[in-house]
């Protein structure tokens, strides 16, 4: 489980000393944790992996733009801060899709559902979000989406 890499990670970064990595592990195990507490509280099971991976590229997509706020506020000791953590954050992500691949399986999703226009479009995201959860950049495959269903 996806669950029990982290923490087998958090326990090698204590024990070298990587501060860094230790502490972005402890941010991912309190958003872990934040996410298990709000599912208790509506009768749900602890997250999965596939949401788990959701959760982790959230997180990096927090980091990202946090990244690009520091640059444009010229604290660029904060932005590298914050690209160091997507670089441990991403270690535990599967490979992303290529974008050949990423439009493959949005082909494949489109004409699965028998999709026609824009109105389709939730639909169609909701679908590749079920099935490619943490392979696929979803704000690129949104627009590719769209180029497809206006085609």
């Amino acid at each position: 489980m996806l669950r029990d890499e982290i923490n087998q990670s958090l326990k090698s970064a204590m024990k070298a000393q990587d501060k860094l990595r230790l502490g972005t592990l402890r941010l991912v195990n309190a958003a872990i944790k934040d996410r298990d507490i709000e599912a208790r509280g509506h009768g749900k099971d602890p997250l999965s992996d596939d949401e788990l991976l959701g959760l982790l590229t959230k997180m990096i997509k927090q980091r990202e733009e946090s990244a690009k706020v520091y640059e444009e506020a010229g604290r660029v000791d904060l932005a590298t801060q914050e690209r160091e953590e997507i670089v441990v954050i991403q270690s535990f992500l599967p490979a992303q899709m290529s974008e050949a691949e990423a439009q493959a399986a949005i082909a494949a999703v489109i004409s699965e559902i028998n999709a026609h226009g824009l109105k389709d479009m939730g639909r169609t995201m909701a679908a590749l979000k079920e099935r490619h959860t943490g392979v696929m950049d979803f704000g690129k495959a949104s627009g590719t989406v769209k180029a497809l269903l206006t085609a």
